[in-house]
């Protein structure tokens, strides 16, 4: 599984070079992007942190002082505002509490607690927060979302009906211990998941075509 990883890996980048993902200019940033796009396209989460920019709210303490009322309105493009608003309080109050405010702190913690940690503040789930660890904190975390599971299985890399948690840990396991790994491969699937493997596959012209060797893609 390691070499035929590796070997899918190669063939995104070949076609579609580096995602330079996450987008966000600082790490809280990154992990306000994460918990902003729940349920919603990228495009509107990129409103929404544009909003917060320009409202001078990307920090930890000034957005934990924030009225939820204020908050949510700023964060509207993104949708379902007042769940969202109350969602990023919750992560930035855990984050002052935890670090002062600060991500450096958490790229030296051991891993699997603080992801046990991550996984218990109200309103991320596993997906966020992976996107968190691997993106604002650069831990070698796999986020394994709908787009990877669904290429992985169709090439027979996972179980057809592998659920989260199993698609991650199958991928950490069989592969290097990587953040910069783990962050290409993840946004290079979601690319060719995108413009290759919807619901209905278009395998015509798809860079991952060679691995199904003249079989039809799993379903």
């Amino acid at each position: 599984m390691k070499a035929r990883l590796l070997r899918l890996y190669a063939a995104l980048a070949r076609r579609y070079g580096p995602q330079h993902w996450w987008p966000g200019r600082t790490p809280y940033e990154i992990a306000v992007g994460a918990v902003l796009t729940q349920h919603t396209a990228w495009p509107n989460a990129a409103r929404a942190v544009a909003a917060l920019r320009a409202a001078r709210l990307l920090a930890p303490a000034r957005l934990a002082r924030q009225a939820p009322p204020r908050l949510a309105a700023a964060i509207r493009a993104a949708g379902t505002p007042r769940v969202k608003a109350r969602r990023l309080r919750t992560l930035t109050t855990w984050l002052l509490a935890r670090t002062g405010g600060s991500f450096a702190p958490l790229r030296r913690q051991p891993l699997g607690p603080l992801r046990r940690e991550l996984l218990g503040v109200p309103g991320l789930g596993p997906e966020t927060a992976d996107a968190i660890l691997l993106y604002a904190a650069h831990r070698p975390v796999f986020v394994a979302d709908a787009y990877a599971r669904r290429v992985l299985a169709r090439h027979r890399l996972l179980p057809r009906r592998a659920g989260y948690e199993e698609a991650r840990a199958g991928v950490e396991a069989h592969l290097p211990s990587d953040p910069a790994l783990f962050n290409e491969l993840h946004a290079l699937l979601v690319a060719v998941g995108k413009a290759h493997c919807g619901a209905v596959p278009r395998c015509d012209d798809c860079p991952l075509r060679f691995d199904l060797r003249g079989r039809r893609p799993a379903t």
